[in-house]
């Protein structure tokens, strides 16, 4: 038996890979024209920020602080829409996130080059809301502004699809790769319009975003053959429960009738 259910377009693999364009997009954007900070890759930021710190360069480790302290409050405000707008009906909070994306990295391409550092402040805040808010593609935990998670996930699949040859594993694994492909093509593309473009170069991720946001309103259908055979799993061992919880009933009247005897 076959059965289809309506899922939220934010997991789908196409909303997925627009916003991993966009994540690769903006990394090489900060790097190549704002004074080459990671607008996603806070470890390298703070890695930066701490050698800055070590050689008394306080302006250097402002540089490097403040997209720090910009993503723990881009993940802050991500939290708080869920928290007040999850349940709504009329829009998915994701939609929302999405929406405050575009209105922050539209306003970032304002910026000239000479002022990076608010720039850095809002990219970083943007790709903070998205790493928090899309988090899932198709039931598979997916980054989609950064790559070493899913390098670390692709590669473990991989190497238990070796052991087990089971096709579905090594497809979950591709998927992984598949990502962090889409995610270099996306700073290949930044690096090349960001060159060309300059500092505005990063309204081309509000194109994108817009794009997802659309794409939300669709409920997407999925046959999931997996849920349902855990489903049907499930009944047979609820069904198989019952029976000896009826066994033990009769056999617990059987032995209180033979005591009365």
């Amino acid at each position: 038996m076959e059965r289809s259910y309506h899922g939220q377009m934010s997991e789908s693999f196409v909303v997925g890979i627009l916003l991993c364009l966009c994540g690769g997009f903006q990394d090489a954007y900060t790097y190549v024209c704002r004074d080459k900070v990671f607008a996603n890759a806070q470890t390298g930021n703070i890695v930066l920020l701490g050698n800055h710190l070590a050689q008394m360069d306080w302006s250097g480790a402002v540089r490097y602080a403040v997209p720090i302290l910009a993503f723990t409050a881009g993940i802050f405000v991500a939290q708080k829409v869920h928290f007040h707008f999850g349940k709504s009906e009329k829009i998915h909070w994701r939609q929302l996130v999405l929406l405050l994306e575009i209105v922050v990295l539209f306003a970032a391409g304002f910026f000239p080059a000479g002022m990076s550092l608010p720039a850095n402040a809002l990219i970083s805040f943007s790709c903070a809301m998205q790493v928090d808010s899309f988090r899932k593609i198709r039931g598979n935990a997916m980054a989609t502004t950064m790559c070493i998670g899913n390098l670390r996930s692709a590669t473990d699949l991989w190497c238990a699809y070796t052991e087990t040859k089971d096709k579905k594993i090594r497809q979950r694994s591709l998927q992984y790769y598949s990502f962090i492909l889409v995610f270099a093509i996306g700073a290949t593309l930044g690096g090349i319009v960001t060159d060309a473009v300059g500092v505005h170069a990063v309204w081309i991720c509000c194109i994108g975003l817009l794009i997802s946001f659309l794409i939300m309103f669709i409920q997407e259908e999925v046959r999931d053959f997996e849920k349902l055979e855990a489903d049907q799993k499930l009944q047979l061992e609820l069904g198989t429960l019952a029976d000896e919880l009826k066994d033990i009933g009769r056999e617990i009247k059987r032995c209180l009738g033979s005591e009365k005897n």
